[in-house]
């Protein structure tokens, strides 16, 4: 099973995830790990951190992994959504300065209740991870064409 953790650009650190990921490899509950992280001080015993990846780089970890675990950013959910991934998202919090509000806690909450996402606590990623194999995500269908169509009907009124 292949996992890829990504944690977007922020420049906040993200070291509760990271540190719950060098435990489930400790434990050998997870094995193959790729880890995306643009600014962390977390010094990973048991996987190598990729600090910047370009666009080809990141979609093909995307591509290939069989669970997404994320940040609770709207890029990165999507890109989940979008090729299909089994995601379990974990909002940054503000009460361990990972982020200054907590607006990434109202996104995770609105996809995990919508049936997209899984989430938790960090402490039960473990649990997440055993069970995400019964977890039958929402599909996720993109309004973009709708958008598209309407846009260009209202540029021809003009």
């Amino acid at each position: 099973m292949k996992i890829f953790v990504t944690l977007g650009s922020s420049t906040q650190n993200f070291n509760r995830l990271l540190g719950k990921i060098d435990e489930l490899i400790d434990e050998n509950i997870i094995k193959d790990v790729a880890v995306q992280s643009n600014s962390s001080d977390y010094v990973p015993k048991n996987y190598k951190i990729k600090n910047h990846l370009n666009f080809d780089e990141y979609e093909k970890f995307v591509k290939d992994c069989d669970i997404l675990i994320t940040h609770g950013g709207v890029g990165s959910i999507f890109d989940g959504l979008i090729n299909n991934k089994k995601i379990i998202a974990f909002p940054r919090m503000s009460e361990y300065r990972e982020a200054v509000n907590d607006h990434q806690k109202q996104i995770v909450d609105k996809f995990y209740n919508e049936g997209y996402i899984l989430t938790g606590k960090i402490d039960e990623l473990d649990k997440l991870i055993t069970n995400i194999e019964k977890f039958n995500p929402k599909k996720y269908k993109s309004s973009n064409k709708m958008f598209n169509t309407k846009l260009i009907d209202i540029i021809e009124k003009l």
